[in-house]
């Protein structure tokens, strides 16, 4: 994986993804709203390519065809930009920002970074779901509906591909509780278990793209959680 794009790399995971791999001497394209931080970013390294974009307001396809270009093609396209908040007052705002850019842009990043991958002989595309995908969450109903929505649309991308024999490899990142705002935001700054320091995150999701995995649990120990989710009666889990 020489050339890679990462869309929301100004912070968090896509962000540590991009200098680990830049680390590795890939290089690497990075993509996000804020461009003080896109600034540092390409400072850190000369791996590092930036691009201003926001995915809620932008044209996928055209920035697909534009890095591909710069790079001389695509080896793996990561899609990391996302918003989530708390938001008990189901402030209209906020869902709907969730919405917006979990959902809809997205939507955009993901359906032309498969195109691209298809019409240029294949390559990998991985995507940033979460833990909270696999039930409802209280704390911000549009966030976890939002994460369903991103592990269910990638998961019918893998499914295309092998239908397709596009040689598009197509996985599915799940994360728990990483270091980061969005993290800390949940549960503060001592309120969260198995909390994962974003450096390790990073590290296995990389290990777990290098080895073709459909599904990366981030820690591992989440998929554990993950499968419990799945079986708690409703009774329970709604009083958690």
């Amino acid at each position: 994986m020489k050339n890679i794009l990462i869309i929301g790399a100004t912070s968090g995971i896509g962000r540590e993804l991009c200098l680990q791999y830049a680390k590795r001497g890939c290089k690497v394209t990075a993509t996000g709203r804020r461009q003080a931080l896109l600034a540092s970013l390409k400072e850190s390294s000369s791996n590092i390519a930036t691009c201003a974009m926001d995915v809620v307001d932008c044209n996928a396809a055209e920035l697909l065809q534009k890095v591909g270009a710069a790079m001389g093609g695509i080896d793996l396209v990561i899609l990391s930009a996302g918003y989530g908040d708390i938001n008990q007052e189901l402030v209209a705002a906020i869902e709907l920002r969730t919405v917006n850019t979990n959902v809809l842009g997205f939507t955009d990043c993901a359906a032309a970074a498969y195109r691209y991958l298809k019409e240029h002989g294949g390559g990998m595309l991985a995507g940033i779901s979460s833990v909270a995908s696999f039930r409802g969450g209280s704390a911000g109903p549009a966030y976890s509906a939002s994460k369903a929505y991103v592990s269910s649309y990638m998961e019918g991308l893998r499914v295309m591909s092998y239908k397709d024999k596009a040689n598009v490899k197509v996985s599915t990142i799940i994360p728990g509780f990483v270091d980061t705002a969005l993290a800390k935001g949940v549960g503060g700054e001592d309120g969260i278990f198995w909390m994962a320091p974003v450096e390790k995150a990073a590290k296995q999701i990389i290990s777990g793209l290098s080895r073709g995995k459909k599904i990366i649990y981030v820690t591992r120990r989440w998929r554990l959680v993950a499968w419990a989710l799945r079986l708690l009666p409703d009774f329970i889990y709604k009083r958690i």
